[in-house]
């Protein structure tokens, strides 16, 4: 299995798909469609039935079972790639890795560093994919993608009269939070389903963020500077009087754990005009709430005290704590906890510091846990995936579906 892990990572990984959150259309980029074309013919050879791709970049296959009685299970992964690094020529290596730092590029003097990630250590023996030092690698998501193709392959190659109908789907546009916005739930008919989207071994998430994105924006006035007393009003001034209304220690870079935050994403401006890009995180509802109230107070504080200027606030939701959703249903965790003991990996229980498609999917009436892919280090050049535990989260799918179907 090791080796066919390392194909197909590798032969997706090189396939661009990155999103994009300015574009407008669905999904954001065709090139997504470069890689879920190549997947629709990768299941048709497999022999899954009821495949369908349609023009909005959602491919759906049903591995078929003999127990009808048995609930309908599904797996997702999404094709798209982060924004945050080109994903353009990806080219990715294999390492064998006995321990040290791993020397990405030589010429540009690129390496993944015990000192700098030092979970390094846990990998000593493992077979890793790196990338060349230029690009993010992509196992975010698609190592995903090929442990649930590979699991669905063992079990049509090796099957077991007890399982039931397993539904797999491939969706676009996740990394820039559009992924489950014309997902059909109905038509993908599982009663309950899993992201194969999370990090290192034993990762098991049913806890998300509630997510709120906002835009401040500030209008100055600008004229000359040589004229500009008590007429000039510098919107990238008043900017970062805003900013420095938020306590440094309420930031990503400070927080772990249940930890909420605002984020500054982006800043662009000129004395004329300025615009400020946060995103809120809690997994606190009241605290949530609270912190979107803390924003707006911000906003009318420096309206107030700038009444020369005008600053709009632009605050959206976009997307809820799933652990709601899922709590109702706890069994769907259970599978998966029990699934990787019976494999003696320790599940690790935690929640996500982010979001996921299972948290929409699981406001949308399918709830959608997230298991381990078995990658570190995503969204930059230092990621990287273990064939290894790619091979446990394999074995993970496979223990999980034969687990539902067992109890029907």
């Amino acid at each position: 299995m090791k080796e066919t892990l390392i194909e197909r990572l590798t032969r997706y990984t090189t396939i661009d798909t990155q999103s994009d959150a300015s574009s407008t259309t669905v999904p954001s980029t065709k090139k997504q469609f470069d890689l879920l074309n190549v997947l629709k013919e990768e299941l048709e050879t497999i022999g899954l039935e009821d495949i369908t791709l349609d023009e909005k970049g959602y491919l759906f296959a049903t591995l078929r079972g003999q127990n009808k009685n048995a609930k309908t299970v599904g797996f997702l992964a999404h094709v798209d790639t982060a924004t945050d690094f080109t994903g353009t020529n990806v080219k990715p290596q294999v390492v064998n890795y006995e321990g040290g730092d791993i020397l990405l590029n030589k010429e540009l003097d690129v390496s993944i560093t015990e000192a700098q990630f030092p979970a390094l250590k846990n990998y000593v023996g493992h077979t890793l994919m790196t990338t060349d030092g230029t690009t993010l690698l992509g196992a975010d998501n698609k190592a995903g993608i090929a442990e649930i193709i590979s699991a669905v392959e063992f079990l049509k190659n090796n099957p077991v009269d007890t399982l039931g109908d397993v539904r797999i789907a491939f969706t676009p546009d996740e990394e820039i939070g559009r992924g489950p916005h014309h997902f059909d739930v109905e038509e993908f008919g599982a009663d309950f389903a899993y992201t194969v989207d999370g990090g290192p071994v034993g990762e098991l998430q049913y806890e998300s963020f509630n997510a709120a994105g906002v835009k401040v924006i500030i209008h100055g006035t600008n004229v000359h500077p040589g004229t500009a007393k008590n007429v000039m009003v510098n919107s990238g001034r008043i900017a970062a009087e805003f900013i420095l209304q938020f306590d440094e220690k309420d930031t990503p870079e400070h927080t772990e754990g249940y930890e909420g935050f605002f984020h500054l994403v982006e800043i662009e401006g000129t004395t004329e005009k300025t615009v400020l890009e946060y995103i809120i995180r809690d997994h606190d509802k009241e605290k949530f709430e609270a912190r979107k109230i803390q924003m707006q107070d911000a906003v009318k504080a420096l309206q107030e005290k700038h009444t020369n200027a005008k600053i709009d606030l632009l605050m959206e939701d976009q997307y809820y704590n799933m652990k709601d959703k899922i709590e109702p249903h706890i069994e769907i965790v259970e599978y998966a906890k029990e699934a990787m003991e019976s494999l003696d990996i320790t599940p690790v229980i935690e929640p996500i510091r982010g979001g996921t498609d299972g948290s929409q999917l699981s406001y949308m009436g399918l709830p959608t846990p997230n298991i381990f892919t078995g990658g570190e280090n995503f969204h930059g050049k230092y990621e990287f995936a273990s064939i290894d535990d790619m091979e446990k989260s394999v074995k993970t799918i496979v223990e999980i579906i034969k687990l539902v179907g067992k109890d029907s």
